[in-house]
């Protein structure tokens, strides 16, 4: 091996970081046993930093440029290094380079359901998924919590985590809220808003910027889907005692092909009445949606629409919409 070659393996003297594949977000300079040549010309390109490290240390960092490492442009580590020689000889030390481009569409999502406790519904089980993106904005906690002594650091790698941290942010913060936790599913956007601004901090402290969170979908339990369902079509029918009472008349047909027959109907429409009476009596008509609701109902082409509303949410079959359809048909004849 002639002296040329001898010199070219063992100095560096131009240091750089092509990004050849996305999702690399840190990455570090192959040194093996050589040094850096002094006067070694460093390219930090857009949206990258270098860092040197010193003994397990961020010493000094290199925003977006071209440099000639010298005295001048490693100021910590010429201090840290104690040359008296202004930085004439080779020198080792550890170069990263890291990405500061956003993380775009990055994926979080309940693989298990989730168990919180609500103010209102005690606690609840719920599953939910959605998206966010991040940059990498501080570099120390970055290394130091995460990225470590890694040859390369990809956002695969960074994914479990995060993913585990939100969901624990967010069962503690939902659990803790004074606002139900319906009434923040309802409006996605304000709910997307407000866990944002739960989980910046956390990401901060592995030097990451939260730069967007988005929720995607909320999914309840179903009994509690049933519940809140059953809730909009008694406000849609608008009068608890005409729902009762037409709910009773739909019940005879059915009570009587039974084996209890007509007593089984009568059965059903005394139970379908009382059943009606305590509900008016306990909600003293608020759900009627007064004197319009109560006009409405008693027009029976708005009944239908109701009534047609209510085969849309499955609370009604449309075997029972055509029979009181055709009922109230020959009423208006």
């Amino acid at each position: 091996m002639s002296l040329t070659d001898f010199l070219r393996k063992q100095f560096i003297d131009v240091i750089d970081w092509v990004e050849s594949e996305p999702g690399l977000l840190a990455y570090r300079f192959p040194m093996q046993d050589r040094e850096i040549q002094s006067g070694a010309m460093l390219t930090v390109r857009e949206s990258q930093l270098a860092v040197f490290i010193n003994e397990g240390k961020v010493a000094d960092t290199f925003k977006p440029g071209l440099y000639k490492l010298t005295t001048n442009t490693l100021p910590i580590l010429t201090y840290l290094r104690n040359w008296d020689k202004a930085f004439e000889s080779p020198f080792k030390s550890d170069v990263y380079f890291f990405t500061t481009r956003e993380q775009l569409d990055q994926r979080w999502g309940t693989a298990q359901p989730i168990t919180l406790r609500d103010k209102d519904y005690g606690p609840l089980r719920i599953r939910a998924y959605g998206n966010y993106s991040y940059r990498i904005q501080n570099i120390e906690p970055f290394w130091q919590r995460l990225s470590g002594t890694f040859e390369r650091f990809t956002v695969e790698d960074l994914d479990g985590q995060l993913r585990a941290r939100i969901l624990s942010e967010m069962a503690a913060f939902l659990g803790g809220s004074a606002v139900a936790f319906v009434d923040m599913a309802a409006n996605q956007a304000q709910f997307s808003a407000k866990l944002k601004e739960v989980l910046a901090a956390p990401f901060a402290e592995y030097g990451l910027e939260l730069r967007s969170f988005q929720v995607e979908s909320v999914s309840l339990p179903e009994e509690l889907q049933e519940r809140l369902d059953k809730a909009s079509s008694m406000r849609i029918v608008g009068d608890l005692n005409k729902y009762a009472q037409f709910q009773t008349a739909e019940a005879i047909p059915v009570a009587a092909a039974n084996a209890g027959g007509v007593a089984g109907a009568g059965a059903g429409i005394g139970a379908g009445l009382a059943i009606g009476q305590a509900m008016a009596g306990q909600l003293g008509g608020a759900a009627a949606g007064g004197a319009a609701a109560a006009a409405a109902a008693a027009d029976p082409l708005a009944l239908l629409d109701r009534l047609h509303e209510l085969v849309g949410k499955g609370v009604i079959t449309q075997a029972e919409y055509d029979a009181k359809k055709a009922q109230l048909l020959d009423q208006i004849r």
